[in-house]
């Protein structure tokens, strides 16, 4: 089993940056891919940006030029720096690891997300 622990969500107005970090432990395989989504009241949960192992980033077209993803595969961490903020970025902001075992079984963790709020 794989835990991750977010940790950086908060308040912030509209405009200003906010960073969130997630942190891996237990039993984890190489190869994975590290990313965030959110999920916004009464909507589907949706990609915000995923990297994987290499360091090759993916964004969803609404955050691009805003967000940046990157990871510490030694420490098991992917950052999430978050700039030029908008209400429509409010959200419960989830980590996930995700990937295949070199036996071929998928596997994808979740963490508990944490809220990201932007007042206009």
């Amino acid at each position: 089993q794989v835990q991750l622990v977010e940790s950086g969500g908060g308040l912030v107005q509209a405009g200003r940056s906010l960073t969130l970090s997630c942190t891996a432990s237990g039993r984890i395989f190489n190869n994975n891919t590290m990313g965030w989504y959110r999920q916004a009241p009464g909507k589907q949960r949706e990609l915000v940006a995923t990297i994987n192992g290499g360091g090759r980033s993916n964004y969803a077209d609404s955050v691009k030029g805003r967000f940046t993803i990157s990871r510490d595969n030694a420490k098991n961490t992917v950052t999430l720096q978050m700039t030029s903020l908008k209400p429509e970025d409010t959200a419960v902001y989830y980590c996930n690891m995700g990937g295949t075992t070199v036996i071929g079984i998928n596997y994808n963790y979740w963490g508990q997300g944490t809220q990201v709020t932007v007042s206009s």
